[in-house]
């Protein structure tokens, strides 16, 4: 009998009332993405002080740690420990993909440095350029190494300072560092894999109802979904590959 793979994901959000009415909530949004038949997801409110015990962190195969409203360079409480628990997955050198927040965390673990973003924020569906030569061809994004992919970007921090261990994977015109990598246990994206433009619109409408941007900037980030939409299955397929250690064979 195979042994049931078990993984873990640090919510660092609330679940909005649109997402919890479409999907039942953020949860269900990344295990359909990022989860397979026959796997065990454990999910953690991180952001309302909700983690596993350190002993129990050996029992996972694997962890998500999710984007957030909140900035990763702060130190609320709950962020503090969720630092300390990603330098203990660090130590056990688990598999990691850390996503927009989750991204910064591990940046900032790892002794690099997030602040706000030089260009100022991002709420779209933009391009990001891959770094090919940094990927070795049969890793987790198989023998085709894309040039460029397509992701919803929504944020407002980058890493500005990448920590000296980490490897550059992707950059776009704005940001220095889209997506990195450090050794083989962290897999690090900017950008949201997990959204689709139903999330995205719905994000732009209740930023914009707050006040937060102008109509005009939630006009230009939903045009940017008008004709086309993100590469998601290959991001889902990449992210995948990463988590369960699998060597893809197309």
């Amino acid at each position: 009998m195979v042994e049931q793979k078990r993984y873990a994901l640090f919510l660092a959000t609330l679940d909005s009332e649109f997402v919890k009415k479409a999907y039942g909530g953020y949860h269900n949004v990344f295990v359909s993405t990022f989860g397979d038949e026959g796997e065990h997801w454990d999910s953690f409110r991180v952001v309302s002080g909700e983690f596993p015990d350190e002993k129990d962190l050996e029992k996972y195969d694997g962890f998500v740690i999710s984007g957030s409203s909140h900035d990763a360079f702060e130190n609320h409480d709950w962020i503090l420990k969720l630092c300390d628990i990603v330098k203990k997955i660090d130590e056990l050198k688990k598999k990691t993909l850390g996503i927009c927040f989750g991204h910064q965390i591990i940046a900032r673990v790892r002794g690099g440095i997030v602040g706000r973003a030089r260009k100022g924020p991002d709420l779209r569906l933009g391009d990001i350029t891959i770094v090919k030569e940094a990927i070795k061809p049969g890793s987790y994004f198989g023998d085709e190494i894309p040039s460029s992919m397509a992701i919803i970007k929504c944020h407002q921090d980058e890493v500005l300072v990448l920590p000296e261990t980490a490897k550059v994977l992707a950059y776009s015109e704005r940001y220095e560092v889209e997506m990195f990598s450090i050794e083989d246990h962290f897999f690090c994206v900017q950008g949201h894999p997990e959204y689709n433009k139903e999330i995205l619109f719905e994000i732009v409408d209740r930023v914009l109802g707050l006040g937060y941007i102008k109509q005009d900037f939630a006009d230009a980030a939903k045009a940017t979904m008008e004709n086309r939409e993100a590469d998601r299955k290959l991001w889902e397929k990449i992210c995948k590959n990463f988590l369960k250690g699998k060597i893809p064979t197309n």
